[in-house]
């Protein structure tokens, strides 16, 4: 009770002394991305019921829901033109990554189907972008331990992250360009990485690297870890795979110590003109 009465009081002091209300004092104090998003995500003293339910509205709602905070705390949006930008982002972003949560969820429950057309294109179109000039003999076929498959069968290697896996791989290889020239399984250590990815979203850790990242809605497109993991890999020089296991979990120790940082950016060849950071 005295620690709730002691930043109540707090609270209005600071107000008194600012003229500002707390969430004002976050966005004007904070720079966009993770610093302003988990302060206000966290920060125990929004208390409000309109504030707490803000946090978890759909996207298309956060503009009236922002409306409506203003309102709450009698704030003029003609005298305070930017706390509706700068609040409006970080809202998006904190309903975003729930929204990416549950899509991720969403896709990795999602078992591959050999009998989906759909599912079978995407995984053809993997073989292509990285075999563009190799015709693939069948369906079955042990071509596809070229691209590091564990057999002739590709979907056995999907069972743990489902069409995730498969989506992480495409992604890498469209969007990053990544190609088979490392010394290690590709395909399967693409689904170890998007295992990893996983757990960190799952556990919130990757909240800081996508609200620096991504300007609003953080998407499947900001993984990159993959790339991230090539590079390390290139830099550690393991003598052969059988290190895979050793140069993985340093890996994992240096990304979470990343993570760690308000700051972190795992894409550090993007300016801040590329994630449109700028007076948000």
């Amino acid at each position: 009770f005295l620690g709730y009465f002691y930043l109540r009081c707090l609270k209005f002091i600071l107000r008194k002394v600012t003229g500002r209300c707390e969430l004002q004092r976050i966005c004007y104090n904070n720079k966009h991305g993770a610093r302003r998003s988990l302060k206000i995500g966290t920060t125990p003293n929004i208390s409000d019921s309109l504030l707490r339910s803000a946090l978890s509205v759909d996207s298309d709602r956060v503009e009236k829901t922002i409306d409506d905070i203003m309102a709450l705390k009698k704030i003029n949006p003609d005298t305070n033109p930017q706390l509706g930008v700068s609040l409006g982002a970080s809202l998006l972003q904190i309903v975003g990554y729930r929204a990416l949560l549950m899509q991720v969820e969403k896709l990795r429950r999602e078992a591959y189907d050999c009998e989906n057309q759909e599912h079978e294109e995407m995984l053809l179109k993997l073989w292509k972008e990285l075999r563009p000039d190799t015709p693939l003999s069948g369906r079955i076929s042990k071509q596809w331990c070229e691209i590091g498959f564990q057999g002739s069968d590709p979907k056995t290697d999907f069972r743990g992250m489902g069409l995730l896996g498969l989506h992480n791989l495409l992604n890498g290889v469209q969007i990053w360009s990544l190609s088979c020239g490392c010394r290690y399984s590709f395909a399967i250590v693409g689904i170890n990485m998007t295992e990893l990815t996983y757990s960190l979203l799952l556990s919130g850790a990757l909240k800081t690297h996508l609200y620096n990242v991504a300007p609003e809605l953080p998407g499947l497109t900001h993984f990159h870890f993959m790339k991230e993991f090539q590079r390390f890999w290139v830099e550690e020089d393991p003598s052969d795979i059988m290190e895979f296991n050793r140069v993985r979990a340093k890996f994992q120790r240096r990304i979470v110590r990343q993570l760690q940082d308000p700051d972190a950016a795992l894409c550090p060849h993007f300016s801040a003109s590329d994630l449109r950071l700028v007076n948000l």
